[in-house]
This record gives structure tokens, sequence and C-alpha cells, in this order.
């Protein structure tokens, strides 16, 4: 798979998109690093190549978005707050943009996708970029990963109405899920697995798409 690109995915079309990042306040330069290497044109339909580096959301099909660069960043950088984390598990795959930047970043990921078409083709890209730490699955997202838990870090790319109970438990503690929650108005919250329980931090307003219970095979 083409790391570098040609044309709008340049090398500088990437600087472009970096030092947009940078002016949004994203200061962790592990994550731009990797963000800058990572190939996004790779992980959306060629028809929107030419538009892989805009820091902006795009379709990725059956109703998803590959995740708005800034976003992916964000939620990263939180992600290593407190350090490089051992086991990671991520919500909501989608293209397998957000799992190949966390690849480099963190010891484990495992990432879950509720739709199969879209999950085969993350497959296909982590196959090719060679990302020798990510398991994949095709399950409900809402469940979580039990038997591959705890987790130090859990991070969701769907907002579901409520935190689900289900990945609370699955925190190690201290561990931290970085998720957005809501239905028309969403905010992206960071909850910490404390001594005295769970803390919640709101990080900000977003707007994801909708994280739906069950499995698609479409």
């Amino acid at each position: 798979m083409d790391k570098q690109g040609i044309g709008m995915t340049s090398q500088r079309t990437r600087e472009r998109l970096i030092q947009r990042l940078m002016e949004q306040g994203i200061t962790n330069y592990s994550v731009l690093d990797v963000i800058r290497t990572t190939p996004r044109h790779a992980f959306v339909d060629e028809a929107l190549a030419h538009r892989a580096y805009e820091d902006t959301a795009l379709p990725i099909g059956w109703g998803q978005t590959i995740s708005q660069p800034y976003i992916v960043a964000r939620m990263t950088e939180l992600a290593l707050q407190a350090g490089r984390p051992n086991k990671v598990l991520e919500i909501g795959s989608g293209s397998g943009y957000q799992t190949a930047v966390l690849s480099p970043l963190v010891g484990e990921v495992y990432a879950i996708e509720r739709i199969k078409g879209l999950l085969d083709r993350s497959r296909e890209r982590v196959r090719a970029l060679r990302l020798r730490n990510v398991q994949l699955r095709h399950a409900d997202g809402l469940e979580g990963w039990a038997d591959k838990g705890p987790f130090d870090v859990i991070l969701g790319a769907a907002a579901p109405e409520l935190i689900p109970p289900a990945l609370l438990t699955q925190l190690a503690p201290g561990g931290r899920l970085i998720l957005p929650v809501g239905g028309v108005d969403q905010r992206l919250v960071m909850v910490t697995m404390g001594t005295d329980g769970p803390e919640t931090t709101h990080v900000e307003n977003v707007k994801f798409v909708p994280m739906l219970s069950g499995t698609e095979r479409g």
C-alpha cells in the first residue's frame, strides 16, 4: 500500500493538515507524526482520495463516515494522556483509519465493527499496512470484548445515547473511556475509572453517527 501518495495526497498536502491540527490545539507530537505518515487516502474510496487530507469527515459507505482528522487526533491524544496504554479497545472501527493511527502508539488494539462489509475492508488495510498488533472482530460494540479485557483505554467512534454499562465493567483500574454520548446534542466525554468509581469529564461538543446494537452482514 502506498504510504506517500501522489498529487493531492502529497507530503505538502499532509503538512497543511498537520499545521491545521496544531492550530486547533493538538500538541502531542507522536500523534501528529503518526497522522502525518498514515495514508488516509487509502481508507476512503478512490473518488474521494483528493479530499483525504482535508480536516473533514468523509463517507465510507453503509451510512458511515471516516472521522474528521482533528477528532481522531484529539481522541488519540486523550488515549495517551496518562502514557502509552498497553491494551486499547476501539468500538466502531469503520474504515480502520483510527485503528491504524492507534497501532504504533499503543501495545495492542482490539477493534470491533458491527458492519461486516466495513470490517472486511478494514482487515485488508490492516494487513496491507502490516499492523501486527491489531485484532479485529465483527460484533456488537455496545457489548465490548470482555474476554480480552480489562482495557487501559476504550475509545468509541459512534455515539450511544448513554454510556454502555458493559464498557465500564471492562475498564482497568485507572483506565479511560473516551466516547461521544448523546442524540441530537452530543458531547465527547472521558470517563476515568478511579478508586471511588467512574469520574466523567466533558471534553467538547461533537457530532458522530449513532452507536447501534446488533450486527449487520452487509
